[in-house]
């Protein structure tokens, strides 16, 4: 992609973040042909917004290229968090392990050891709530999804944990609760079982770049899959040993 293209791409999805109004698609010559024209993509779409990066979501799939999506400061809501429905129509929910990071990790050439990272970290439960600025998400490809963000519409952190280093992360046990009602309880359920992994991706990806900073976070994957509430509704995701995540969606 051109510098244009990238610029109009992020055009089109700030406007959308903007007014609230989805877009079907982008247009053909602005669809990113790789991971990196997507964070291009993101990366100029955070320029033109001037909001803090907050958080990170992130994907290291075994067979395929690691990938990120920007999380804003202003959409990350402590847990118990309250939202308004209208700020996030399709009120999607998955629970997740998240991070927390303790302090930088900044540029460098050489890759981050796993103890390195893990050093840097405190653990969480988290609620990450799916929005998509395009109409018919499902209808696009996962490279116009993952310039989007991967459809990220904010992030509900729990409390932090620094005893964490002992727990199974991808085998926690979780239960996923609906207006009180438990609507799912298993095992494990993490794409790749190995929350840590992912959060090792995500600071290698970064390192390139600006890095990572103290008080950022990045969410490692849904252990629960995508549920889509309403407006009224309350979610509450439990991991044993982890803590619990919270979110209502107001009217």
């Amino acid at each position: 992609m051109t510098r244009d293209q990238i610029a109009e791409a992020a055009h089109l999805l700030l406007e959308a973040r903007r007014s609230g109004r989805p877009i079907v698609e982008l247009p053909e010559q602005c669809r990113p042909n790789s991971v990196s024209e997507a964070h291009a993509i993101q990366d100029a779409v955070t320029e033109g917004l001037g909001q803090e990066v907050g958080a990170f979501k992130a994907n290291a799939p075994p067979d395929a290229e690691a990938n990120r999506g920007i999380i804003y400061k202003p959409r990350i809501h402590s847990s118990p968090a309250r939202i308004p429905a209208k700020e996030v129509p399709m009120c999607g929910v998955e629970g997740e392990v998240a991070f927390c990071f303790t302090r930088d990790l900044p540029p460098r050439s050489t890759a981050y050891s796993r103890e390195e990272v893990a050093a840097a970290l405190e653990a969480c439960a988290a609620i990450e709530v799916v929005h998509s600025r395009f109409q018919q998400p499902n209808d696009r490809t996962a490279l116009e999804k993952l310039a989007d963000c991967i459809a990220n519409g904010a992030f509900v952190p729990a409390a932090t944990r620094t005893d964490w280093r002992g727990l199974e992360l991808g085998k926690l046990h979780v239960t996923l609760q609906v207006n009180g009602q438990t609507v799912l309880e298993q095992d494990g359920g993490h794409p790749t079982g190995d929350p840590l992994g992912v959060a090792v991706a995500l600071v290698n990806m970064m390192r390139s770049g600006p890095g990572v900073r103290a008080g950022q976070y990045v969410t490692c994957g849904s252990c629960t899959g995508l549920r889509f509430l309403k407006a009224g509704d309350t979610c509450i995701v439990r991991f044993d040993g982890l803590g619990s995540a919270e979110v209502t969606f107001t009217a």
